[in-house]
């Protein structure tokens, strides 16, 4: 690629191993890094003056609040903006960094072409005049005395019963080859319903005692004596198979500023955690399935979209979606249609379930949180420290409630449960 084609492109991120990771992109995609600096602490007028084509953002809460300063450059038509989270960024190694590094190049050039170099081209179809080849024509010619060969030598291997074949086979001429089917079977049946012929009973000198009846044969249903037939199987209770399943479950919320404060939290949580873990995020747009598969990068424990009618293993994450809730009964924790959550906090037993509020949760949710907080349940919020709406955690700690960073709330969880 010629130099006049290399986009220029501008490179914010704070200093680390997400932007080594994005430089070393940029250079893999043929692109002209025209500036690299922390947004924290570039002037708004270098961005300008570096004209450049392309904006890459390695997207932390930590420079949101710096990103406004750069609205002019953001926001002009003729500047492409492409975000990428910086956690993420710090992370991709191997194939995802090859993977994205190509999609990043599709980016800057305007092409979908996203494919690994190597692949096999697609052949376009030819067309051709006349008919296509029928079914008859591919297998003219073709013998099936060779196939009924293989066949009768690997019957006599297979297990039998009374209408199993086995007389011999012998080749013969083609025309020879055909066995009647219908006179075997009816053959067959014949003999296996043909009356038993009992043997003649002994002759007994004149005078002696009459015969003994012959002994009755036992019957299908088991050893004389032991009739099979009055066994019965228990009845299940209704509760037996919910007594079995894991009481109680971590009910995480989070809203602005989120998204980032759950992967750390899931990322630290141990494969096997013996509690469901339910995940109640706002999103505008509603695309839990992409939230789905950015816990997933990060998880230990599978991460699955809860869906209504379903319940809640142990050592899985569920993120709930806009019209699903948890409801709880007999300790035991599902899902149902609904829109309101707050309802259930209550519900839960709280010896066996945790209530994390972390950045961006609901205000409304700190007094059910609270009480069940008084009642037994571990009851957390997330520290200001990288939180960017913490409004929920600090009217939680005004109620009594610990407060800690993701990491810190999942060696909490870790220590009384696992």
């Amino acid at each position: 690629m010629s130099v006049s084609e290399a986009k220029r492109v501008a490179l914010l991120a704070r200093p680390g191993e997400a932007r080594e990771r994005l430089r070393v992109a940029l250079h893999e995609a043929g692109a002209e890094i025209v500036l690299e600096d922390d947004p924290n602490a570039l002037d708004a007028e270098a961005l300008g003056n570096s004209a450049p084509q392309v904006v890459l953002v390695a997207l932390e809460p930590a420079i949101e609040d710096s990103l406004e300063r750069f609205d002019s450059v953001l926001h002009d038509p003729a500047v492409a903006v492409i975000f990428d989270e910086a956690e993420l960024a710090a992370r991709r190694q191997g194939w995802d960094a090859q993977r994205w590094a190509r999609h990043l190049a599709a980016k800057l050039h305007g092409h979908r072409d996203v494919l690994p170099p190597g692949r096999e081209e697609d052949v376009a179809l030819q067309l051709e005049p006349g008919l296509p080849v029928t079914p008859a024509q591919l297998h003219e010619g073709a013998e099936i005395s060779l196939h009924l060969e293989e066949a009768a030598g690997m019957a006599l291997e297979l297990p039998s019963d009374d209408f199993a074949y086995t007389g011999s086979f012998q080749a013969r001429d083609t025309d020879e080859q055909v066995i009647d089917a219908d006179a075997w079977l009816r053959s067959a049946t014949a003999q296996a319903e043909a009356p038993a012929v009992p043997p003649p009973l002994p002759e007994l000198p004149t005078g002696g005692p009459p015969p003994l009846p012959p002994a009755p044969a036992a019957t299908s249903t088991g050893h004389a004596g032991f009739d099979l037939s009055k066994l019965e199987l228990e009845p299940l209770e209704a509760g037996s198979l919910a007594s079995a399943r894991v009481q109680g479950a971590v009910l995480v919320f989070a809203g602005i500023g989120g998204p980032d404060a759950v992967r750390k939290l899931l990322a630290d949580l141990p494969t096997g955690f013996p509690k469901p873990v339910m995940v109640h995020l706002r999103l505008d747009g509603g695309r839990y399935d992409n939230l789905v598969r950015q816990m997933e990068r990060v998880s230990h424990m599978p991460v699955l979209l809860a869906e209504a009618g379903k319940a809640a293993d142990a050592g899985h994450v569920y993120v709930l979606p806009g019209d699903v809730v948890p409801f709880v009964d007999a300790g035991v924790v599902s899902f149902r249609p609904g829109a309101v959550i707050h309802t259930m906090i209550p519900q839960l037993p709280p010896a066996d379930s945790a209530v994390l509020l972390l950045s961006g949760s609901d205000t409304a949710l700190v007094d059910a949180a609270a009480t069940l907080g008084s009642e037994g349940a571990l009851v957390m919020g997330q520290s200001q420290e990288g939180c960017y709406d913490p409004a929920a955690p600090k009217a939680l700690a005004a109620r009594g409630a610990d407060l800690g960073s993701p990491a810190q709330i999942a060696q909490r969880l870790t220590d009384r449960w696992f």
